[in-house]
This record gives C-alpha cells, sequence and structure tokens, in this order.
C-alpha cells in the first residue's frame, strides 16, 4: 500500500495524463496578461510566460499565487506542482 500510494507508481491512461496537461494549461492562460504557458516533469511543473507590459513584478508573484489557487480548486493531481511565473523584457536596437 505503501508503494502503491507514491506518485508515479500506478500506471495512468495515456488519455488522461494529456487531458490534465492540457487542463493544466488552460487554466493557466485563463488569466489576462499571459502570453503562454507549459507544462512540465509530466505535470509536477508549470512555466507561465507574462506580457511585461501588462504585468509588473508585484502582480507576478500574485499571478502566481492565483494560478496555484485555481489549481488546487479545479485539478485532481497527484504530488505537487510547481507554479513560476516568467516576466521578462528585452529591449533591442539595431544600429545601421
Amino acid at each position: 500500500a505503501v508503494s502503491g500510494a507514491r506518485p508515479g507508481a500506478r500506471l495512468e491512461d495515456y488519455e488522461e495524463y494529456v487531458k490534465r496537461l492540457t487542463n493544466l494549461e488552460e487554466i493557466a492562460k485563463s488569466f489576462e496578461g499571459v502570453v503562454a504557458a507549459f507544462a512540465f516533469q509530466a505535470g509536477r511543473e508549470i512555466r507561465v510566460a507574462v506580457d511585461p507590459g501588462k504585468i509588473d513584478d508585484s502582480s507576478a508573484t500574485l499571478l502566481a499565487k492565483k494560478i496555484k489557487e485555481k489549481i488546487e480548486k479545479e485539478l485532481t493531481y497527484p504530488g505537487q506542482i510547481k507554479v513560476t511565473v516568467i516576466r521578462e523584457l528585452r529591449a533591442t536596437e539595431t544600429a545601421k
């Protein structure tokens, strides 16, 4: 019983696995300012890229918390899911 209770010990249907990853990404994409969301490590981590013009540093922290809370409410998952919000601003100029 102890061995079977650990995350990843039991076989999961492929369709259920893909559905869980898709749902995880869709939850993150449902928030305003989110550009892209990617699930990694078999759904144990999600990285969320945001528009730096719409989301500032303090809002990024708040967004990560909101995504975490929505995941806890709407999904069932083994173990834990790490939510990482990435906000990056790049400025590029070309000299001619």
